[in-house]
């Protein structure tokens, strides 16, 4: 068992957060595995129900509880659209942590999280290994989406189609950045998160080539961590803290306006997820990510409200149908802003898909732990997708990229997956 105190801290939170639950059930109605499931246990309500006098259930049924809570996307679908205003993603977050905190972290999970995910280091050297020699572990499975399958990794992996990982990371390419504000009178940080580092460096090149050309300068440091919401989702708590304090850190060598970052799920873990978990970490460090957090933007939002652009008067001839990300809409309210950028590349029009703003059904870990459910729903979204006979679908989370490819090569579609970013830099 781990800390009593910080087990009964986190207890006490939970409570005071479930007190404004009516238990009206309109979360049944958003819940994407709900949905699949039709099983109360599995929607919101059901997990708050769940979560009443959690301290009882640690005793009784531990791993029951922590069962039922990890058949969760923590898409934030309930959270946003609770007429209570009940922050449910908050509470499982918490509730993991706390189950964490008390019946312990698997071995398999202190290695990867503990052992690996805090030493970004260590983590860079494995997987650029594990970049170097992916080809003797995997063989091509599309080749128009480019996706591999892992017949030897079967027992973990499935039969998915996934995305490889780059031939050269994006802090090889781009180790080190500190430029002054140019014409704009900007300078953000960059912080290009795991998965466009490891695997989706055109996103990365194309967020350096659209800041260079408005003129904003680029503070993008070395040695960034993850963003710490795989810890988190797991309720490891300890290697977030450490990761949270190691990017507090990297990023203090210089000045900057905002903070962009192209990934929805690191957007919203360290614009709200930060905050919210930074108890422990002392009333410095607590006053250091508040004021870190403030300044974190999507980087659609950054250049469509900071920088100013806007759509071309004419509109292109290719269409492009855009996904939301759960962490980009639901999380931060940022939805117009990815389609006005695409808009203004001058070459795409947008062609809206059906529930547009719908979870792809990725969720990190719930992806490993669910992917029959994470399947299913997200079939739901290449459905819509391939209804639009858009040649192009895009998005502003790499996590979903992987997740909508998945689904496209699968069933041999031929649709373009890309990041809103990269499409406006196309036309520059």
């Amino acid at each position: 068992m781990g800390d009593l105190k910080r087990l009964h801290s986190l207890l006490k939170e939970i409570d005071d957060m479930l007190a404004s639950c009516m238990r009206c059930g309109m979360c049944q109605s958003v819940c994407p595995v709900f949905g699949q499931t039709l099983n109360e246990g599995d929607v919101a309500r059901g997990k708050i129900a769940l979560l009443d006098g959690l301290s009882q259930q640690l005793i009784s049924d531990a791993q029951g509880v922590q069962c039922k809570l990890e058949n969760c996307l923590l898409c934030g679908s309930c959270s946003a659209n609770c007429p209570s205003g009940v922050k449910a993603t908050d509470i499982f977050l918490k509730a993991r942590a706390a189950l964490t905190e008390y019946n312990g972290l698997s071995a398999v999970k202190k290695a990867i999280f503990r052992g690996t995910l805090t030493h970004p280091g260590l983590f860079n050297r494995l997987i650029d290994v594990g970049a170097r020699f992916q080809g003797l572990m995997t063989r091509k499975a599309n080749a128009y989406h480019g996706t591999s399958c892992a017949p030897m990794l079967s027992s973990i992996l499935g039969n998915r189609h996934i995305v490889p990982l780059a031939d050269r990371a994006f802090r090889k390419t781009h180790p080190f950045l500190d430029t002054p504000a140019g014409s704009s009178g900007l300078k953000v940080a960059f912080y290009p998160g795991c998965l466009v580092d490891k695997m989706y460096t055109g996103i990365g090149d194309a967020v350096i080539k659209v800041l260079r050309h408005h003129g904003v300068g680029i503070y993008l440091p070395e040695n960034q961590g993850c963003c710490g919401m795989p810890s988190l989702a797991s309720g490891d708590t300890k290697s977030f803290e450490k990761l949270v304090s190691h990017n507090l850190e990297t990023f203090s060598g210089s000045h900057f306006d905002v903070l962009v970052t192209p990934c929805a799920t690191c957007t919203a873990t360290l614009k709200k997820v930060w905050p919210m978990m930074a108890e422990n970490l002392g009333m410095k460090d607590q006053a250091r990510i508040e004021a870190f957090s403030r300044k974190v933007m999507d980087i659609n939002q950054f250049l469509v409200d900071k920088v100013g652009v806007r759509p071309k008067d004419a509109l292109g001839d290719t269409a492009v149908t855009f996904h939301d990300p759960c962490h980009l809409g639901k999380s931060l309210g940022v939805f117009s802003q990815p389609r006005a950028l695409i808009q203004a590349s001058g070459k795409y029009r947008i062609k809206e898909m059906k529930d547009a703003n719908t979870c792809c059904g990725s969720g990190g870990s719930f992806n490993l732990q669910h992917y029959e459910t994470s399947t299913e729903i997200g079939q739901k979204k290449r459905n819509n997708i391939v209804a639009t006979e858009a040649p192009i679908v895009a998005t502003g989370c790499p996590a979903c990229m992987m997740q909508i490819t998945d689904m496209l090569s699968s069933k041999g579609d031929n649709v373009r997956v890309k990041h809103s970013i990269e499409l406006y830099a196309e036309g520059l």
